[in-house]
């Protein structure tokens, strides 16, 4: 089984990843920042975990506010350094690690924790800029592989700091019951005390960062029965988002064992370093195997369902190229290229021979069986004139006139919304 070998708390400044970049390691301004970094560069090459389960919050960089989830992991195989205005920084894009994001998602979800997946988002200087400073890439390389849950602590209500410590005890459930053999770390930024907005920009309290690297460690409970404005009247606003650190305590056992950290104010954020092995005794096969089929048992005996394919995390990975194409024909500008020339539109979104091969065929039912949503193949059939009904009967492997003798009523219609317009329906459905 998956096991937990420790936890990291660390800093994610933008500014950490910029000195380094410009080798400012030894300026007198900067160094104890990288002096402190160094135990914990070291615990990564010495424990060389297989992944890292890597808790931050995002910058409204790849999220913004017209769908700003509270708790988003991600599922996909890679992901590439965002541009936060300047242009993004000369790094390779870290690898994913989706079946172990996947298994996680499930566990978690089955736990009634309501989280959003992402993919094809790039991420911000809440991974890259600590991360690329702590792990060593050989031939630009990253040594592990990551699976991101961005916590929205920036606009209100955000979760609690005591929902955040049950989370992370759900995550600890979640990776104990992986089942195979690999080692996890449990990474998370922030902090620590910080505001960057207002009146009171520039507020710092360096006894509470100090106290709360101690309390952290021994008595997290304490932390997590804490309210947003208490965390912010001690920690600045912005320090509020040490509720992460949270997260990964709850994923460790009760004790632990502190092996480094750290504390320096430069300027504007409290900057700290925090590693903590995990003491946790193996559980009995049973339970994680009975964890196992508690998350299986909402979906058990729905892929055993003639012509029945849920859509999964791995079925939206696989044909997530294609959806993003079938959706991207809500835009009018998209729209017009695919009808006049559908080579150039298949082209321009870099889909597979397989993929185009679908889609030019109009295979309705293959499309289903590669992955794709139906919701997004009725808004091609919006486009291309072809009405619902078509794309059932397709699916079905039956004529339009065979399927409608198993309706009820003989309405046509589709989501273009002409559902009065029998006469110039595409008959074959291509």
């Amino acid at each position: 089984m998956a096991r937990i070998i420790g936890g990291i708390g660390v800093s994610h400044t933008p500014t950490i990843g910029f000195a380094y970049d410009a080798s400012k390691q030894a300026d007198p301004a900067w160094a104890p920042i990288f002096q402190s970094f160094e135990p914990v560069r070291g615990w990564f090459a010495k424990q060389r975990p297989d992944a890292l389960i890597y808790i931050f919050n995002d910058h409204i960089t790849s999220f913004f506010f017209d769908n700003y989830p509270l708790f988003a992991l991600g599922i996909d195989s890679s992901y590439a350094v965002a541009d936060e205005g300047g242009g993004p920084r000369a790094l390779p894009a870290a690898p994913g690690n989706p079946a172990l994001a996947q298994h996680i998602g499930a566990s978690l979800v089955m736990e009634e924790f309501d989280l959003s997946f992402f993919q094809d988002k790039p991420l911000d200087h809440g991974f890259f800029s600590p991360m690329s400073v702590l792990l060593e890439r050989i031939d630009t390389e990253w040594p592990t592989t990551i699976v991101p849950l961005q916590v929205g602590v920036l606009q209100f209500p955000i979760p609690t700091a005591a929902r955040c410590y049950k989370l992370g005890q759900a995550l600890r459930r979640a990776i104990e019951s992986y089942p195979e053999d690999i080692s996890v770390a449990v990474v998370a930024t922030g902090g620590l005390s910080h505001q960057v907005h207002g009146e009171r920009a520039g507020f710092n309290n360096v006894e509470w960062d100090r106290q709360f690297l101690d309390v952290l460690t021994d008595d997290p409970a304490r932390l997590a029965a804490m309210t947003h404005a208490e965390y912010a009247r001690v920690g600045g606003l912005e320090g509020a988002e040490v509720i992460m650190w949270l997260i990964m305590r709850g994923a460790l056992s009760a004790d632990v064992r502190r092996i480094h950290s750290s504390y320096y104010l430069p300027s504007m954020t409290g900057i700290a370093t925090l590693v903590l092995e995990n003491q946790a005794a193996a559980v009995p096969g049973e339970f994680n195997e009975r964890h196992r089929r508690r998350m299986a048992e909402q979906l058990d005996g729905a892929a055993a369902l003639p012509g029945t394919y849920p859509f999964t995390h791995a079925r939206s990975l696989k044909g997530y190229r294609m959806n993003k194409f079938l959706h991207g024909l809500t835009n009018p500008t998209q729209r017009e290229l695919f009808l006049r020339d559908e080579e150039a539109a298949y082209t321009r979104a870099g889909l597979s021979d397989e993929e185009k091969d679908l889609l030019r065929r109009r295979d309705w039912r293959g499309m289903i069986h590669y992955g794709v949503i139906f919701f997004v193949l009725e808004k091609l059939g919006a486009v291309l004139g072809v009405s619902n009904l078509h794309i059932y009967a397709a699916m079905r492997g039956e004529s339009l006139e065979q399927f409608m003798k198993t309706r009820n009523t003989q309405v046509m219609y589709s989501v273009s919304g002409d559902s009065n317009r029998s006469a110039g329906w595409n008959k074959d459905g291509k």
